[in-house]
């Protein structure tokens, strides 16, 4: 089925194409942007220098190391144990088959299995039904809403904010 790697360089100009692309953005808290390759060099550049508190994984199918989804540890906190989680699956045809599912899971117990993390949260866009069914799924809890936080498409909407703590997620894997 699925599998994770870790974000190579070769995977950058993929991952620009998504970042480019203004449907896939919408349901993402980051703004659109129009992101050349220059960008895009600093961007893995930054992160090969900062693997000890950032965790970029490419999700890819089994039988082809082409990039399919993204799926991140970002902000690690060592001293707190906590992290937050960001992805994205790029590939539409990729969409609603159960990778974000997979990715999230896997990217999961790596935190809470490998890295001895205690929390890990994320945010979400209060419109981004899909995600918010997925979060539930694999046992987030929503702690609040951040009431017109981010500017997209001409207007600011809300952005709910969910986290899973390491106790909740091993009770869930039983």
């Amino acid at each position: 089925m699925f599998k994770l790697r870790e974000l190579e360089r070769k995977d950058m100009p993929i991952v620009n194409l998504w970042r480019r692309d203004s449907e896939l953005i919408h349901f993402l808290g980051s703004p659109f942007r129009y992101i050349n390759s220059d960008v895009d060099d600093k961007f893995f550049d930054s992160y090969m220098s900062s693997r000890d508190n950032t965790i970029r994984c490419a999700i890819v199918s089994d039988n082809s190391d082409v990039i399919i989804g993204l799926v991140t540890l970002a902000n690690i906190n060592h001293f707190n144990q906590s992290a937050v989680l960001h992805i994205m699956i790029g590939e539409k045809n990729n969409q609603e088959k159960g990778l974000g599912t997979f990715a999230v899971t896997k990217m999961l117990d790596h935190a809470f299995y490998n890295m001895n993390l205690h929390r890990i949260e994320l945010d979400v866009l209060a419109y981004n039904e899909r995600a918010i069914h997925l979060y539930e799924k694999v046992g987030f809890k929503r702690e609040g809403t951040k009431r017109k936080a981010v500017y997209k498409n001409g207007e600011f909407v809300d952005m709910h904010f969910y986290a899973i703590l390491k106790d909740e997620y091993k009770s869930r894997q039983l």
